[in-house]
């Protein structure tokens, strides 16, 4: 199944399945997206689906309908393609292309550990059991609560750029995320929570962001929504 994803300024918004015939896009109520913004017309764009293809249509709107930023009219979309009405991006994502993309993300950002060397792996192992550590003696303070629960499942969710909406599930007890020579960091999972910590990167000091925050070269705990900026990318963090 197709289906879009509602961004703005990088930002995803909301996600539509095409399980319908028809989808009108504008800032109207009685629209099946509404963007409520005044650069949107009122009936901005129609998206046709037959069988498995999908056809959308400019309705004639003030500012027109873009496709992977050409003005359009008509256009059979394609997996990838990105609409710009107004402000705001649909991503159109095919699930039948789905597998293929998160291969590619994964060969694009997600890296083998061993490839990082044996000291840069022990040095994350070691800041993350730093932070545990320090996770664990102030549950065990009076009056907070021990964590008894089992640690919840995690993923990852893009937010920016040419992979947003792709999910990567944080199955492992340590993966390594960014680009060599950009960016480089580790997610792990600990009975205490889930940990990223910075690796390496191509400046001196230029670590990754978590809730626009750079967490220098300590460990750092996630949380349920955190937002983490990687090698240019942002990925939201979210616990099930």
């Amino acid at each position: 199944m197709a289906r879009l994803m509602l961004s703005l300024d990088g930002q995803i918004l909301a996600e539509y399945n095409m399980n319908k015939e028809r989808y009108t896009i504008g800032r109207l109520p009685d629209n099946d997206i509404r963007i409520d913004n005044p650069a949107v017309s009122g009936h901005h764009s129609l998206i046709i689906n037959i069988l498995n293809d999908s056809f959308l249509e400019d309705l004639n709107s003030t500012n027109g309908t873009y496709v992977n930023g050409k003005l359009i009219k008509k256009h059979a979309m394609q997996h990838g393609d990105v609409i710009t009405v107004g402000h705001h991006q649909l991503r159109f994502v095919d699930s039948q292309d789905g597998e293929a993309e998160q291969d590619e993300f994964e060969k694009t950002m997600v890296i083998t550990p061993s490839s990082q060397g044996e000291d840069r792996i022990r040095r994350v192992g070691v800041a993350v059991d730093q932070a545990a550590k320090a996770v664990a003696a102030t549950n065990k303070r009076p009056g907070v609560p021990e964590n008894a629960t089992a640690l919840p499942k995690a993923k990852l969710q893009v937010l920016s750029g040419a992979f947003a909406g792709r999910e990567l599930e944080l199955t492992k007890a340590l993966t390594t995320l960014g680009r060599p020579g950009v960016q480089v960091a580790a997610i792990t999972r600990r009975a205490e929570g889930y940990f990223i910590v910075h690796v390496d990167s191509g400046k001196e000091d230029d670590f990754p962001q978590v809730n626009g925050v750079p967490i220098g070269p300590q460990a750092r705990r996630l949380n349920d929504n955190d937002v983490v900026q990687l090698a240019g990318v942002k990925m939201g963090f979210f616990e099930s």
